[in-house]
């Protein structure tokens, strides 16, 4: 019989959740309670709140004594996420639900984060509306709008619960129904993609799938990035093809698509293969061209598409940006490749486009050059654009002899 973790405060929505409960038992599954409120609960809980302060290291009653709900969320959230990840490796349940405002989405969504993709995880949250981003992350947690507070038993929020139920209850009991796909065997790549470098990462990515791999590819919009770092640090990946890294750009400059200071991190970390390049440094990232900031007037800009307007980057920031990514790849303790498109480093940093710069692009190799000093990074410029095939699919060969060897 299969087991779905509820985890909730019980305490101030022990009602809804003792609901939840009977609608899982009701379907075949078997419930595992995990208390994460700060008072007693309305009905007693498979592990306390007393055993999830324990493993924060705290006693719940210091909690309560400082009556301080946010240092309560942040204790109660980290025992939660210790103790979630603890039964799951143990083997105590198969899928994961929650509901909540928004200190009841942020504890579940904590814990759920902890887990594997592919764990079924649903959160029903009044926030679930808005930017859920903070609460999701790289996970891959199905946030489902509450409609109305989860505050109570009513037509409405029952018809949310039980839909919320059959979607956990369905992902856990019927994943058996599939067999795995034959292409699950092969060994898996990742690639970072922009619209700019869509022609480059097509031709490398159809050349590995022929030579057997498959490969799984990252937007680099911010999130792609994330996700893809998170990925390879969850050990999912044999190699990787990060031809694109335009999000350092939004990082220094002020873009709309940062993806964090440790993007490029995570291959060096845990040692995985990688070619690697400056795919659309040539631009930072705004939404309509009426949202960018004033202090870029007069810059050189591109209308992509009317959501999305392009800056094109400076001598100055070019220098930033080589410096941040030569930071980075500097740490390698295996080889790698750096490897550099003389001709452009996307569609529209090309003979007679927008984004044209010759200038700029040597600032960039330069400052790369500079800063690494590490023999096990070899940089090699190619005479080409990024997105001609010779730059692809020497790329993806030379992935594969970094991946062999």
């Amino acid at each position: 019989m299969k087991t779905i973790a509820i985890v909730g405060t019980f305490d101030t929505k022990g009602a809804e959740f003792k609901y939840v409960k009977s609608l899982i038992e009701e379907q075949g599954c078997k419930t595992l309670t995990i208390h994460t409120g700060t008072f007693e609960p309305t009905f007693t809980p498979d592990v306390s709140n007393e055993e999830v302060a324990a493993a924060a290291g705290y006693n719940i009653k210091e909690i309560v004594d400082k009556k301080d709900r946010s240092l309560a969320t942040e204790i109660l959230s980290n025992g939660v996420k210790s103790i979630i990840l603890k039964l799951y490796t143990e083997g105590k349940f198969d899928g994961i639900i929650s509901c909540g405002g928004s200190g009841g989405t942020a504890l579940a969504t904590a814990a759920m984060r902890t887990l594997p993709i592919g764990l079924p995880k649903v959160m029903v949250s009044t926030m679930a509306s808005g930017n859920v981003s903070q609460y999701v992350g790289t996970s891959d947690i199905i946030m489902i709008p509450s409609i109305v507070d989860v505050a109570g038993l009513n037509q409405i929020s029952k018809t949310i619960f039980k839909n919320a139920v059959l979607a956990v209850v369905g992902m856990v009991k019927l994943q058996e129904k599939y067999e795995p796909d034959e292409k699950d065997e092969h060994p898996l790549v990742a690639a970072t993609m922009f619209g700019v470098t869509t022609p480059c990462i097509d031709q490398a990515k159809a050349y590995l799938e022929e030579q057997g791999y498959e490969v799984l590819v990252f937007h680099a919009t911010g999130a792609g990035g994330k996700t893809m770092e998170s990925l390879i640090d969850a050990g999912f990946f044999k190699g990787v093809l990060d031809l694109t890294t335009t999000e350092w750009c939004d990082q220094l400059v002020g873009g709309v698509l940062a993806a964090g200071t440790d993007r490029c991190g995570a291959a060096i970390r845990k040692k995985v293969p990688q070619v690697v390049s400056v795919g659309a440094c040539d631009m930072v990232n705004f939404g309509p061209i009426e949202s960018v900031p004033s202090q870029f007037s007069g810059r050189n800009l591109y209308k992509h598409n009317p959501s999305v307007t392009l800056m094109r980057t400076t001598e100055l920031e070019n220098s930033k940006v080589g410096a941040a990514l030569s930071e980075k790849w500097n740490k390698a303790e295996t080889d790698m490749l750096v490897l550099l498109p003389g001709k452009g480093v996307s569609m529209i940093d090309a003979e007679g486009q927008p984004f044209e710069g010759e200038k700029e692009r040597q600032i960039l190799f330069d400052s790369i050059r500079n800063g690494i000093d590490n023999p096990k990074v070899e940089i090699r410029v190619m005479d080409n654009n990024i997105n001609d095939a010779d730059f692809a699919i020497t790329a993806a060969k030379e992935l594969i002899r970094l991946m062999n060897k």
